[in-house]
């Protein structure tokens, strides 16, 4: 099979359509790939899998992260999250605030993410008009941007991470109900360190490094000075340039480049306009190994 490659026009995105996932070969794995760190979100149209198969395919693209908060799990896939604002008997079948805010994920841990891939199983949708698109913004473009007294600046740099600041900043938006983390979780996941530039693995371009969900301080600087360049990269990479909004249609599937981009889920639907969302998260082990 000849995968045809149709690009957005916009710095990011690319549509492969005619393929079906469940059932690609490894070459066209490879070519998903290179798309992949070429455009930086792929989109797969009208894909009917089964959360075993999104898993399985999933799974050619590099290792599978298990959450730490061990919630809204596929019972026997633990690889398997559920993203969704639907209650049943009471309580919520998924995460349902699940990344409102820009972030990059899992660059809070020391295995960091590679890619994330999205079944869409029910879009939320009023007077025609699709909601809770996800949006994303290009890290690599950011960077190529920077004026070169900043690109010296961030040479050699690292920057702390830190997974307590986003669950944090999230339980304090009105009317959010996610729990405290327990001290097990915290103590899983404690603040991690890494450059505040990658060269990205696929397209060796620089892609920023530094997103405003979980970057908390870089390490080589003082606090005052820290909290300065970090809040001018925040609102620098987020500016309207760099950003692409992506409209959800049932049964597609995304994935998307955490090491090129960072994202952020839009929230304007209610509570009884269902989105639901069956996710699988790469880790990078693939191009960033962890020394034995």
């Amino acid at each position: 099979m000849t995968i045809e490659i149709i690009p957005s026009g916009e710095s990011l995105s690319a549509t492969i359509a005619g393929v079906n996932l469940a059932t690609v070969s490894a070459t066209d794995v490879e070519t998903v790939v290179q798309a992949l760190g070429r455009y930086g979100v792929i989109r797969f149209p009208r894909q009917i899998l089964s959360a075993v198969e999104l898993k399985n395919f999933s799974a050619h693209l590099g290792e599978l992260e298990i959450n730490v908060i061990g919630a809204f799990q596929e019972p026997g896939h633990p690889e398997i999250m559920t993203l969704s604002n639907i209650v049943e008997n009471g309580k919520p079948i998924g995460l349902g605030d699940a990344g409102q805010s820009w972030h990059s994920d899992m660059s809070y841990s020391n295995v960091i993410a590679f890619a994330n891939v999205l079944h869409a199983l029910k879009v939320p949708v009023r007077d025609g008009k699709t909601l809770g698109a996800t949006e994303f913004c290009d890290m690599c473009a950011a960077y190529d941007d920077l004026p070169e007294s900043i690109k010296a600046q961030l040479q050699g740099k690292t920057i702390l991470h830190d997974f307590n600041k986003y669950w944090d900043m999230m339980r304090r938006k009105p009317g959010n109900t996610r729990p405290a983390l327990t001290e097990q979780q915290r103590k899983s996941k404690p603040p991690v360190s890494h450059s505040a530039v990658h060269i990205h693995p696929i397209s060796h371009r620089k892609s920023l490094y530094a997103n405003p969900g979980y970057a908390v301080r870089f390490n080589e600087l003082p606090e005052a000075e820290s909290d300065e360049l970090l809040q001018f990269l925040f609102e620098h990479q987020t500016r309207e340039k760099y950003r692409y909004v992506f409209r959800w249609q049932i049964g597609d599937v995304l994935i998307w480049d955490n090491l090129r981009t960072i994202h952020q889920a839009v929230a304007d639907y209610g509570a009884d306009e269902h989105r639901l969302m069956k996710r699988c998260q790469v880790m990078a082990t693939r191009y960033f190994p962890l020394p034995e």
